[in-house]
């Protein structure tokens, strides 16, 4: 957590090879699953089934492993009656709940979420929600950015707080959430 420009997006971009850390290693034991941006690896021109399978290799899955999780993603997404449908005529709540169902679809070991969750409907956002404390109840390690309090008082167990790209405290939620609201 941290002000805007206090660096958080950029250490998510860093720990998803993204970005490369001007000093310093990253290491990362497990698979990723990044949600940095609506539309990362999407293509507008795309129907929304061609970019369900381009962005499931972009995460280096195959073909047939996508047929076995298309339904899945579309119904999450709730995107049926769009699935033919070329990405450029999608709302942009139409494409996030499209990009987290894909991201979502399968249990990485590590899921990136960077401020996705204020997008969509409110019914979609607690989908969300739900999928990730699924997700953390069976051992994912989800690394969240928001400026929403109450979503990182719900979801997470620690936190860390930035400032100006540098490392402020990081420990208890609750602790860390009290110093960055006493210093906001």
């Amino acid at each position: 957590m941290g002000l805007n420009g206090a660096g958080k997006s950029t250490l998510l971009k860093i720990i998803a090879g993204v970005f490369k850390p001007t000093i310093g290693t990253v290491f990362i034991n497990g698979e990723i699953s990044p949600l940095l941006e609506l539309g990362t690896g999407f293509d507008p021109e795309c129907s929304a089934r061609e970019n369900v399978y381009m962005n499931g290799a972009m995460y280096g899955f195959s073909t047939k492993y996508m047929d076995s999780k298309y339904e899945e993603i579309i119904d999450f997404a709730e995107l049926w009656e769009f699935e033919d449908v070329a990405l450029k005529n999608f709302s942009s709540g139409m494409i996030a709940r499209l990009g987290f169902a894909v991201a979502t679809s399968v249990k990485p070991d590590i899921l990136i979420i960077d401020e996705i969750l204020g997008v969509g409907d409110f019914k979609f956002q607690a989908k969300c929600m739900n999928r990730i404390q699924s997700m953390i109840t069976d051992g994912v390690t989800v690394l969240l950015v928001s400026h929403d309090i109450m979503v990182i008082k719900s979801m997470c167990s620690r936190a860390m707080l930035l400032e100006k790209s540098r490392l402020v405290c990081i420990g208890d939620v609750e602790e860390v959430c009290a110093v960055y609201e006493g210093n906001v």
